[in-house]
């Protein structure tokens, strides 16, 4: 398999998806924090000292999922479709899940989007309860499935 963000001589670009079809795209990402019990019970009861803490999540992860292409270089700026930033309350293992859908009509998948737009959204959390929990971990971030394009669909297992 050859990686398409590099020309003949190595040098990085950005991939010609003028050639190719436009087709719906969409691509889920998900992944976790783990925290303290008790910042776990505040986030599930509302009382965060800085608020909503998985409203304001959510927003920072469609937000940072629309900017993806002035973060990770080489993305292309995506007309998406639809976004959203669900989330998993985990009692049993004092975690939250983050899950992120994005959608578009275009020439090139959606991954990335959801890959950030998750990543954003559990950066948030840590940020609005770190004054609780400076110990929370971030982890187990990855693409679950994605469909549409000439790849065809992708489902992890």
């Amino acid at each position: 398999m050859s990686l398409t963000h590099f020309d003949p001589n190595g040098n990085a670009w950005m991939v010609d998806v003028g050639p190719k079809a436009e087709t719906a795209r969409e691509a889920v990402a998900a992944g976790m924090i783990t925290m303290s019990r008790e910042c776990f019970e505040r986030i599930s009861a509302g009382s965060a000292p800085k608020g909503d803490v998985l409203g304001a999540a959510r927003i920072a992860g469609i937000m940072g999922a629309k900017r993806t292409p002035e973060l990770i270089p080489l993305c292309h700026v995506l007309n998406l479709t639809k976004l959203s930033v669900d989330f998993e309350l985990l009692p049993e293992t004092c975690a939250v899940r983050a899950i992120c859908t994005a959608n578009a009509i275009g020439r090139t998948g959606v991954e990335m989007e959801a890959l950030t737009g998750v990543s954003c959204a559990l950066l948030t959390i840590y940020d609005m309860c770190k004054a609780i929990d400076r110990r929370m971990e971030i982890g187990g971030i990855a693409l679950l499935r994605k469909s549409g394009g000439k790849s065809g669909d992708y489902e992890r297992t």
